[in-house]
């Protein structure tokens, strides 16, 4: 009997006094346990009506182990306590406890009501423990609960969880009056199986319902459409935002960020951005992720530094987009001090973190400095190893990252498609055929890995550096899948090298029916005729391309000095010190002219006058870089320079004696590879 419906008994007014605490809640813990103390010395133990509110109050504390002690000391649980308890530990992740209550229940002889279901059914989803969802949805149907629209919506998430989408369908379809969470349900159900575009369908037919989305439905819809790239639907999606006002929600604005960035679309992206008032560090990470995997790496700085002005840490995602970013310009400084707002052990306990670092320093040559993070890593998984792997690989240390790879086989982490992807990288960068080709074969003979079009271009990329230009050509024609331009282009770029005209022919015509638009392939051609000096055909490709409106991309390069990264184009006059920068230019011609140096003329790819090619070939991006980097940094400073496009031949052997006549130590990573020069040696192995 309970006390509190008990009038005479002496307790009543304790006991109405303690349930009025109950209601009203607590700060601490500690206050509840004294309640709990006071209701244990009063007997009302027994009052199930009490210990159910006792319960609650302590899941409200995610303290679970004192709730377990307290239900498992009362005598006569009821189905209230059990669904309490059901619920509490479904709340607090303690899905195993949540089934274990569950079956302990049935023992007892409670049937199951329309509250326990949907819970029951969570933890089996969060388990994937389909056999006990199979048998609870026998028992829905037989106690009469098949038409209660929670419990169904648990089903239909329990079978698309466990990978039953078309039983998840059937679920879904027969839902007589299905509301908003039962949508979206279904919709979760399709994007969690890689069905995007199916999602988005549905999201239509609720709208069609008359139905409202809330918060969470359009943030998956709009996940389905940046995991499609789908702008289009993209674009619907956010108008009907803007129409129904959940614009300023700032997790659906966060996801119209992120979805316009995955989308290629960072003018959109930052209008959002720009709109939303109260921005936390989510939205932040996404606008600067956004700008470093969009090919706008600067962008990515200056907002992360915007960041920092409103006091803002970043996070994990921030903190990769801006190494990212600083990996792509190869700034070094900048990124040391993105680094330092973080405890550097979150760096080394943190894989994605360390990875970003170890790429970081390994795009910025100081493959000394990513080699000591990968050794003082905490956790070393795959992703860790084939960052060092590819690290080594690009600055020409391709026996350290063969060592790796063996180590990585010694702890038995699984290598996978990326591991490959850097061996092979290292291979056609020391021009190592065998090798590759013995890595190439043991993808699917040794490691049961099938190799992807990835794996086929850098095969077909060594192959052509090593002249052995049929091969590569017979192993395009004998893929299993339709060659790309990336592999088309690695071909071609070997027919550059080895001046195979003929062949070169052939592949640009695959890469015009592939990639019409890229001027690129048109220059290419244009620049094999020019080395043979067939000025007419050359000629010829050059009116092609201005008829069709296309322009060569401008060679760009990048130095950071003290934090700012500085652009030059070619013969550049747009920088603050360009005075400065062309004195010390013509200074240093005088220099490279009295220790033996001639231009190179070849690579001015146009019939003009020698003099006039000289001159051209002094204005290049990289030598204006080098020559800023001379007069603003440090004797003892390494001078790191990023260009968008190849260095051509001409700079690098001027930058190879510029190292030496100033006694500098210059760094140029191109789209091709690192070029480390130091006393007049570079150490990429590269030939031209």
């Amino acid at each position: 009997m309970s006390f509190i419906s008990n009038p005479a008994s002496p307790t009543f007014s304790k006991a109405l006094e303690l349930k009025r605490c109950l209601l009203q809640g607590f700060d601490s813990f500690k206050h509840l346990k004294h309640v709990h103390a006071r209701i244990l010395r009063l007997h009302l133990n027994e009052d199930n009506y009490l210990i159910n509110m006792i319960l609650r109050c302590c899941l409200d504390f995610r303290n679970t182990e004192y709730t377990k002690l307290i239900f498992e000391k009362t005598k006569y649980p009821n189905i209230y306590m059990y669904n309490t308890m059901i619920r509490g530990m479904v709340s607090n992740d303690c899905f195993f406890d949540a089934i274990e209550l569950y079956g302990s229940m049935r023992k007892s002889g409670i049937i199951p009501d329309y509250f326990t279901f949907p819970f029951v059914l969570k933890a089996c989803a969060r388990l994937s423990d389909f056999q006990l969802g199979v048998k609870l949805h026998s028992l829905v149907v037989k106690v009469g609960f098949d038409n209660d629209v929670f419990v169904k919506t648990s089903l239909v998430c329990l079978y698309a969880k466990c990978g039953h989408l078309v039983d998840a369908q059937k679920v879904f379809d027969d839902i007589p009056n299905k509301n908003i969470v039962s949508w979206t349900a279904i919709i979760c159900g399709y994007i969690g199986s890689g069905h995007f575009e199916e999602a988005i369908d549905l999201f239509r037919g609720l709208l069609e319902m008359g139905l409202r989305p809330d918060s969470f439905t359009l943030v998956r819809v709009l996940h389905a459409c940046s995991r499609l790239g789908d702008l289009n639907n993209g674009e619907w999606i956010d108008r009907y935002i803007t129409e129904c006002g959940m614009h300023k929600n700032v997790f659906v604005a966060t996801s119209l960020v992120d979805m316009y960035a995955k989308c290629g679309n960072m003018e959109k992206a930052r209008c959002v951005f720009d709109g939303i008032h109260e921005k936390d560090i989510v939205c932040w990470s996404a606008m600067i992720q956004g700008y470093a995997s969009n090919g706008l790496p600067k962008e990515a700085l200056d907002l992360f530094s915007q960041m920092r002005r409103e006091n803002l840490k970043p996070d994990c995602y921030a903190m990769v987009g801006v190494l990212s970013a600083c990996a792509k310009l190869g700034a070094l400084y900048f990124g040391n001090w993105a680094k330092d707002l973080l405890d550097a052990n979150e760096f080394l306990s943190n894989p994605v973190l360390g990875t970003a670092l170890i790429d970081l320093y390994a795009k910025c040559g100081s493959m000394a400095e990513a080699w000591k993070i990968f050794k003082q890593m905490k956790v070393k998984d795959s992703v860790v190893y084939n960052a060092v792997i590819l690290g080594l690989a690009m600055n020409g240390n391709v026996t350290a990252a063969f060592g790796v790879f063996g180590e990585m086989e010694k702890t038995r982490i699984q290598p996978d498609e990326n591991t490959f992807v850097g061996l092979l990288c290292g291979c056609t960068h020391a021009g190592l055929v065998q090798d590759g080709r013995r890595y190439f074969k043991s993808m699917s003979d040794v490691y049961s890995l099938t190799p992807s079009i990835e794996h086929y271009g850098c095969m077909v990329d060594l192959l052509a550096r090593a002249g052995l230009l049929d091969e590569a050509h017979k192993l395009i024609n004998s893929m299993p899948m339709k060659p790309n331009a990336i592999v088309w282009g690695a071909l071609l770029g070997g027919c550059r090298l080895h001046r195979d005209t003929q062949l070169a022919e052939h592949v640009l015509k695959q890469l015009i029916d592939l990639e019409p638009w890229n001027s690129g392939h048109y220059v290419l051609l244009s620049n094999i005729y020019s080395t043979n000096r067939r000025w007419d055909e050359a000629e010829k490709i050059r009116s092609t391309m201005n008829e069709k409106g296309m322009r060569k991309v401008r060679g760009c390069s990048w130095v950071e000095v003290n934090g700012v990264v500085n652009e030059f184009l070619v013969g550049d006059t747009s920088h603050p010190l360009t005075r400065e920068i062309y004195v010390k230019l013509q200074s240093l011609s005088r220099d490279l002219r009295e220790a033996g140096y001639k231009p190179t003329t070849e690579f001015v790819l146009f019939d003009i006058e020698e003099e006039e090619k000289e001159h051209l070939l002094g204005w290049h991006s990289e030598k204006l870089a080098v020559a800023f980097a001379l007069i603003t940094t440090h004797d003892k400073d390494v001078i790191r320079v990023v260009k968008n496009l190849r260095i051509c031949g001409d700079c690098h052997e001027a930058i190879k004696l510029i190292s030496k006549i100033t006694g500098r130590q210059i760094v140029i990573r191109d789209n091709n590879r690192f070029h480390c020069f130091a006393d007049g040696l570079c150490s990429c192995g590269d030939y031209w």
